[in-house]
């Protein structure tokens, strides 16, 4: 029998909080959820399920060579997954976080996960979306892409990511259209010179004003 999807309006307050009961209960059980953030949607599973972790990857039909980031609820969330912040992160956490900006660090190599072929790294963000974080609060980590199929458009709407993911996903967290489609900023932090892998969201000069010189891919 296949999944039934469910999609919960959560503008309104009872149907908010059955629908994170419900899909932290489905992340939990390794099945795939889609939930809004402050950048577009995103289709998410448990971070340390491999089996949920290739399930979203085949919903998108995206290959391991792209591997999945992690949202977190909380820094200290963060903190566990990574080696360390190295100079720069917990200055660049304090300025932008909850927010779109994504931190490519070395992944805790105690963590038993496969997120794809990451080399040793993990991209984490935590997002400035009340819905997203009180469910990360709930499940933990979450492996999270954008919810769309690869090389279409990422969904701005709940009902975008369904009509691309359908019944792949088992619970859809409907909070309304994005209010900023803008994806968040990627800085690597593994290399002595941070290294802007893609512009978004945080401009380069607010992020070289904690930090001070970086690399750019232009």
């Amino acid at each position: 029998m296949g999944i039934v999807s469910r999609r919960y309006n959560c503008a309104n307050q009872g149907e908010r909080t059955s629908g994170l009961i419900d899909a932290a209960s489905v992340v939990r059980r390794g099945e795939l959820v889609v939930l809004p953030t402050d950048t577009v949607y995103g289709i998410g599973a448990d971070a340390f399920t491999p089996s949920a972790v290739t399930a979203l990857l085949e919903a998108k039909g995206r290959g391991r060579d792209m591997p999945v980031p992690v949202l977190v609820g909380t820094v200290r969330a963060a903190n566990a997954l990574v080696e360390n912040l190295g100079t720069y992160g917990q200055d660049l956490v304090d300025a932008f976080w909850p927010g779109p900006l994504t931190l490519i660090l070395r992944a805790n190599r105690s963590l038993s996960w496969d997120l794809g072929d990451t080399k040793g790294t993990v991209a984490v963000r935590m997002p400035l979306h009340p819905v997203a974080l009180d469910l990360l609060k709930e499940t933990g980590p979450m492996a999270v892409s954008s919810a769309n199929r690869s090389g279409a458009a990422p969904a701005t709407t709940a009902a975008e990511a369904e009509e691309q993911l359908g019944e792949s996903v088992s619970v859809y967290l409907d909070a309304g259209p994005c209010t900023d489609n803008v994806p968040s900023t990627i800085l690597d932090l593994t290399t002595a010179v941070p290294r802007v892998l893609r512009k978004g969201a945080i401009p380069v000069d607010k992020l070289r004003g904690v930090v001070g010189y970086l690399a750019t891919e232009d």
